[in-house]
């Protein structure tokens, strides 16, 4: 997919426009931002809101978050423990302290 994100008004106004015009290459809209298909279609889209914002349109690949192909096992066990077993309130450093989880450092650290 192809992320657009917007910086401007005018930028808004366009993406939305192009979004509204061109509904068969859209993913999602996001307000400031879209995902278009990954098709020649999304990428001429794009390019041409680049072309007309040059320094207000910022566009991204993306690929969807695979959980089980992506995070680390320790990650998604964390998660997983803490979303079952934690109390609304209590944060995750909180949680974690004394377990095998991830510690919050880590987490912020670590690439996936």
């Amino acid at each position: 997919m192809l992320l657009v994100v917007t910086y401007s008004r005018a930028a808004r106004t366009t993406l939305r426009n192009v979004c509204r015009s061109h509904e068969e290459s859209v993913v999602r809209t996001f307000g400031r931002a879209a995902l278009f298909e990954a098709t020649a279609a999304g990428a001429f889209l794009a390019c041409r809101l680049r072309e007309r914002h040059p320094d207000d349109v910022q566009v991204e690949r993306t690929r969807p978050f695979n959980e089980f192909a992506d995070a680390p096992d320790d990650v998604r066990e964390a998660a997983v423990a803490y979303e079952r077993e934690s109390g609304t309130y209590t944060p995750y450093e909180k949680f974690a302290a004394g377990t095998d989880h991830p510690a919050p450092e880590e987490l912020r650290d670590r690439e996936l």
